[in-house]
């Protein structure tokens, strides 16, 4: 039987119920709306929730940590060498925080190919002077040029400019929950005091807002020269060294690699923000859970419409196998009818899900813990609409699929014989 025939049959019975199609066409529309819309929302969330720290934390972070020996002297004693031996208070190693050796460490990784480049650091314990208040503070001295460039400093700091570390001698930009603590403006001079004691006067140039506030209220930036100067150490001093990948998911196996060849700690991401990770896989899933829902619910609305339209068309079945067409040829005019259903709804869906999550993107979504946050985020991943389009014409293929073959099973003599 010619295709074109097949086709003409098709738009035919389609068309005599114009009405219960365009309910079905619009139960597919809809569907995709909805797929497209929330999963482009859900992961837009999720990649702004992941880097609120992803972008400020190093894919590897190495540091020395201070902790007791491992190897008591205890354990080395040929007399207790196979007993059980169980110490209480050990003290931790005469080390100090600064990693050792560490120009000839961040040569060696700025020369690894995996490697998109590393930004020294000091952590440096502190207080910030209130009048007779002391309140506790930590800053983080930066190379602000690596800083800026490996994990987006400046998109951080809400006022004033981030250069001015660099470019203005003992500067530093407060977090905005402690400058708000301190009542501090941008150029005033605060006191900090250092562990060991001394007082030093710092010029504030920014506030920095991370969009995390219990860090806010204790963080604040100066660059490593000024911080070194604070500390009171050589030019050498460096406490932490963080370290950009140019694949993330390397990052496990080289934090193991990168332990065992310069003998320091290294944190892996995903060992440091496992909680996010998790939370974003989770979110994930129930989107398309949700989403694969509505296409299954609609899918049942087009197997309802079809089975209905069977009934309806008993006589025109039977008429169609009399004149000469085929069971075959009935299951594919009926399959033609589900997939056109399927087809025209699911681009209408594909292109109200994209003008949706457009609208939606364009809704202000102000508020101060998110200051790099302007409009609601929204994912416009590629992957969403091929699945979405995949999905509702695998759907609406099944749903037409088992009407069609009841159908071709219609014996016409006798409906013609019951008629």
């Amino acid at each position: 039987m010619k295709l074109n025939l097949l086709a003409s049959v098709s738009k035919s019975l389609l068309l005599a119920r114009w009405k219960q199609t365009l309910v079905a066409a619009i139960g597919v529309t809809f569907s995709i709306t909805m797929f497209i819309t929330l999963l482009g929302f859900m992961a837009g969330l999720n990649s702004m929730l992941d880097n609120l720290i992803l972008n400020r934390t190093p894919h590897i972070r190495m540091y020395n940590e201070i902790e007791p020996s491992a190897n008591q002297p205890i354990s080395q004693a040929k007399v207790y060498k196979n007993h059980y031996n169980f110490i209480s208070s050990i003290k931790p190693k005469n080390e100090r925080l600064e990693i050792h050796n560490n120009g000839a460490i961040l040569n060696a990784l700025k020369k690894d190919d995996r490697v998109v480049g590393v930004a020294p650091k000091i952590i440096a314990q502190v207080f910030y002077n209130v009048g007779a208040i002391d309140l506790t503070g930590v800053i983080n001295g930066i190379d602000v040029d690596e800083e800026n460039r490996l994990f987006k400093f400046s998109d951080y700091v809400t006022s004033g400019q981030y250069i001015n570390l660099k470019n203005i001698p003992n500067s530093i930009i407060l977090g905005k929950g402690a400058a708000e603590k301190m009542l501090a403006n941008i150029g005033d001079v605060i006191q900090v005091t250092t562990i060991k004691g001394e007082r030093v006067p710092l010029k504030v140039v920014g506030y920095f807002q991370s969009g995390i506030q219990e860090l806010d209220k204790v963080q604040s930036y100066a660059s490593i020269g000024t911080t070194q100067k604070l500390l009171g150490e050589s030019t050498n001093y460096i406490t932490d060294l963080q370290v950009r990948l140019k694949d993330i998911n390397l990052a496990p196996s080289m934090a193991i690699e990168y332990r065992q060849l310069f003998d320091v700690e290294a944190e892996d991401i995903q060992t440091a923000n496992s909680q996010f990770e998790t939370g974003s896989s989770i979110r994930t899933l129930i989107s398309y859970a949700v989403g694969i829902t509505l296409l299954i619910v609609a899918g049942f609305g087009i197997y309802n419409i079809l089975n209905m339209m069977i009934y309806e068309k008993m006589d025109s079945i039977a008429i169609l196998k009399a004149t000469g067409f085929s069971g075959s040829d009935v299951n594919k005019i009926f399959i033609t009818i589900a997939l056109s259903i399927g087809i025209f709804g699911g681009l209408l869906g594909l292109l109200f899900g994209f003008g949706l999550s457009a609208l939606i993107d364009q809704v202000p979504f102000n508020t101060a813990s998110l200051p790099t946050i302007k409009t609601y985020p929204i994912d416009y991943n590629p992957k969403f609409y091929i699945i979405g389009g995949i999905f509702s014409i695998v759907t609406t293929y099944l749903a037409g699929y088992f009407p069609s073959r009841k159908a071709s099973k219609i014996d016409p003599v006798i409906i013609i014989r019951g008629k």
